[in-house]
C-alpha cells in the first residue's frame, strides 16, 4: 500500500493484507462510533481544535493514526495538534516524535518540563511514580491546551484501561467507576476525550507492529505502574483465557447500567418505591 489521495501518509508502507485492512477498519470504525455515540464533536457546527496527546506508546500512535484517517476521509471536522510532553526522564529519545510528526506533516508541539526531578524528590523510595507523574502531566497538558486554543485534550486510553480502572475502583476504591469517553475538567473550560475507549489493546498492539511505529518505552523513569493495576491486568488476562470474549462482555456492562439494580440512593429513589395499593385495601 502506498500513500495516495485515498489514504493518509501515516499508512504509507502498511501491509496490503486482508487482515490488516480489517484491523484498520475495525479500529477506525470504533473511534468514529465513540465520537458519534458520546458526542465528542460540537453540535453547533463549530470546528474544534483538539490537543492529541502522544506518549510515544502504541496506544497514542494508534489514536493519532485513526484520527488522521477519519480527518483525511472528511469524517472528522476537527483540527488536530499533536503534543508530546518531555518530562525529563533519563535517556528519553527527544528526536523520535518530532521526526515522526514532521515526516507525516502533522502539526505538533513538543513541551519540555522536568517533572521527573519533582516526582523522584517527592515520592518515597519503593513507591511508584505513576500517580504523581500523571497528575503533573495532566496539569501541564491543560495549560498547553489553553495556550493553543484547544477545546479538548484527547487521550489514548483503550477498553482494557477502562476495565482495569473499573476493577481497581471496585476492589480497592469501593466505588463503581471506570474511564468515561468524555469528561469536563474541574474548571469547566476543557473536555477530556477518549476516542479509543471501545478498542481492544490487543488490536492496538497489532496495529502498531504492522505500521512499525517508533515506540518509546514507558519505563524510562525506572518505575512501573502500581501493583494493583498489574494485578487487574493479570486477572483480566486469566478470565479471557478461560472464557474468550470476557473483556467485550464486561465493557458492554459499563454501557448498560441499571441504577435500580444497584444500591446508590443518590441515583435511584428507593424510598419512593412502593407497590400499588388495590382498591380493596384502600376501602378497608
Amino acid at each position: 500500500m502506498t500513500a495516495t489521495a485515498a489514504t493518509h501518509r501515516v499508512f504509507a508502507g502498511a501491509p496490503d493484507s486482508v487482515s490488516f485492512k480489517k484491523l484498520r477498519k475495525r479500529i477506525v470504525r470504533n473511534v468514529a462510533d465513540v465520537i458519534a455515540t458520546y458526542g465528542l464533536l460540537p453540535t453547533d457546527g463549530r470546528r474544534p481544535r483538539w490537543l492529541v496527546c502522544l506518549s510515544g506508546g502504541k496506544d497514542s500512535y494508534g489514536l493519532l493514526a485513526a484520527l488522521l484517517d477519519l480527518q483525511h476521509q472528511g469524517s472528522l471536522p476537527a483540527d488536530l495538534l499533536a503534543c508530546n510532553l518531555d518530562q525529563g526522564q533519563p535517556n528519553f529519545p527527544k528526536h523520535v516524535l518530532p521526526e515522526f510528526l514532521t515526516r507525516l506533516g502533522v502539526a505538533h508541539r513538543i513541551v519540555t518540563e522536568d517533572t521527573y526531578s519533582i516526582v523522584t524528590d517527592k515520592v518515597p523510595e519503593g513507591r511508584t511514580y505513576c500517580s504523581m507523574c500523571s497528575r503533573l502531566r495532566r496539569g501541564i497538558l491543560y495549560r498547553v491546551a489553553r495556550e493553543e486554543g484547544c477545546a479538548a485534550i484527547v487521550l489514548g486510553h483503550h477498553r482494557d484501561d477502562a476495565l482495569e480502572t473499573f476493577l481497581m475502583n471496585l476492589f480497592h476504591g469501593g466505588r463503581l467507576a471506570a474511564m468515561p469517553p468524555k469528561l469536563l475538567n474541574d474548571e469547566g473550560d476543557l473536555l477530556v476525550l477518549r476516542p479509543l475507549l471501545t478498542t481492544a489493546e490487543a488490536d492496538l498492539a497489532k496495529f502498531a507492529a504492522a505500521l512499525k511505529f517508533p515506540i518509546i518505552p514507558c519505563d524510562l523513569c525506572g518505575s512501573q505502574d502500581g501493583l494493583q493495576r498489574q494485578q487487574m491486568k493479570a486477572l483480566l488476562d486469566d478470565w479471557e483465557r478461560r472464557s474468550p470474549g470476557r473483556r467485550a462482555v464486561m465493557f458492554r456492562a459499563l454501557q448498560q447500567v441499571r441504577p435500580s439494580h444497584l444500591a446508590d440512593p443518590s441515583l435511584f429513589d428507593f424510598s419512593g418505591l412502593a407497590a400499588a395499593v388495590s382498591e380493596t385495601e384502600t376501602a378497608e
